[in-house]
């Protein structure tokens, strides 16, 4: 069993982080706001400290699950980050979805203090965390990856090494792509089936038996269908992530035209005041006006 830290408990972090207590890990946690904390603790038995360095002094592993690049160089550096109470040798996991640039930027940060950097990028959402089932996308040396896969195995269903640090956030730029063509294409096919005035529950049954079948269209296709959106992955942090992967192509001079549109997309949907509808609220956009 390891002695660990995480840093940040949102819908993600927070159940990621009692998973590692019920598999006998010790687990300190610290949140930027301290009632978190302080919620995480009273349900979990466990330890909560006031800054990042302090939840990481003498700790094994310290994982992260935070908001954006920001956030990361935030809990990661500085006299009262997690770098600084790290120990030479100490392992760190970053489960956040962030630029290649940032991954890149703190690996070697981390690497001038003797500490080791695993990017490893989640995908199952709100729900993949708190039932356990996540996908964890590793970029890492490989005994490092082989040191923090049976911790991470506490929340996940499947957690892969695809290579070196960075490799795991380029895994997960494609991951949110897919999804992006996914979510539209459903929605586009949702929409003419309402339209046509088709019993589209009965319609999603019989297709998602076919060649048709998707995670979107067994998880979403229902609530799409109810009109129902106040859950789930955000539309903002879509939106994010799909900034990762249009600058990234750019970077290496590359287009992703379709890409390109389900962001534009999404940006309607935020116009509606749709920033923290799940991303299957593509198909409203379809429907509704979005606001000038």
């Amino acid at each position: 069993m390891a002695k660990v830290a995480f840093l940040g408990l949102g819908v993600m972090g927070y159940p990621m982080a009692g998973h590692l207590v019920s598999a006998g890990h010790s687990v300190t946690v610290y949140n930027r706001s301290g009632a978190k904390s302080a919620a995480w603790s009273e349900q979990h038995q466990g330890p909560n400290q006031p800054t990042p360095r302090e939840a990481s002094l003498g700790q094994a592993i310290v994982f992260a699950c935070v908001g954006n690049d920001d956030d990361l160089r935030s809990v990661c550096l500085g006299e009262e980050g997690a770098f600084a109470g790290m120990e030479e040798g100490a392992l760190f996991v970053d489960h956040t979805t962030v630029s290649p640039t940032v991954t890149r930027e703190l690996a070697a940060a981390a690497a001038a203090q003797g500490l080791r950097y695993v990017d490893a990028p989640i995908s199952g959402g709100q729900a993949g965390a708190e039932n356990g089932i996540l996908t964890v996308m590793c970029g890492a040396a490989e005994a490092d990856f082989d040191e923090a896969f049976p911790v991470i195995d506490a929340y996940a269903r499947k957690c892969m090494l695809i290579g070196p640090v960075g490799a795991g956030q380029q895994t997960k730029m494609l991951n949110q792509i897919c999804i992006a063509g996914l979510v539209q294409g459903l929605s586009e096919a949702v929409a003419l089936g309402q339209a046509l005035e088709l019993d589209m529950e009965a319609v999603l049954d019989v297709i998602s038996g076919g060649a048709a079948q998707s995670w979107q269209m067994e998880n979403r296709g229902e609530t799409m269908v109810a009109d129902e959106f106040e859950f789930g992955f955000a539309v903002d942090w879509m939106r994010k992530d799909l900034g990762i992967c249009l600058d990234e192509a750019r970077a290496n001079g590359m287009t992703l035209p379709v890409t390109a549109l389900v962001d534009q997309f999404y940006g309607d949907v935020q116009k509606m005041g749709g920033g923290r509808w799940d991303t299957s609220s593509l198909l409203r956009r379809m429907t509704k006006t979005p606001e000038a």
